[in-house]
């Protein structure tokens, strides 16, 4: 990774060099850091999420606490169920732009669901809105 510049560093993340690991927000999914926390300082983050096969959702209601949440489904399909919006199946190509503090579930998805997330800030909390 090369000087910040406004705080900012120029960062390349190639796919051959990087590492899916089990230990992010939900168990059913792997994730792959793609150095833009790093890189911005925390402001944002990116990531590639990929379903682990033979592992369902529980669907449990929650919502984050951040500024901006994208979702690009790039393989697959995944079904979310958004507050006051419905369910709504993404396939590849598909792209969503969650709203912060919206309540929301992932209800179900293929095994080879892949989809690119980036968000602001790069760390945040989640809340349990299954009991609201």
């Amino acid at each position: 990774m090369s000087t910040l510049w406004k705080n900012q560093a120029f960062t390349i993340c190639h796919a051959d060099d990087g590492k899916f690991v089990g230990q992010g927000l939900r168990a059913f999914f792997e994730y792959r850091d793609l150095g833009i926390k790093d890189a911005t300082q925390g402001k944002f983050g990116a990531h590639v999420i990929r379903a682990v096969p033979g592992m369902e959702s529980p669907g449990a209601w929650h919502s984050h606490d951040l500024e901006f949440q994208m979702v690009y489904v790039t393989k697959g399909w995944v079904e979310f169920e958004y507050e006051g919006e419905g369910a709504h199946m993404l396939r590849a190509g598909s792209c969503v732009l969650q709203p912060p503090g919206i309540k929301h579930r992932e209800v179900r998805h293929s095994d080879d669901m892949e989809l690119i997330e980036i968000i602001s800030p790069a760390d945040f909390t989640t809340a349990d809105e299954s009991a609201r």
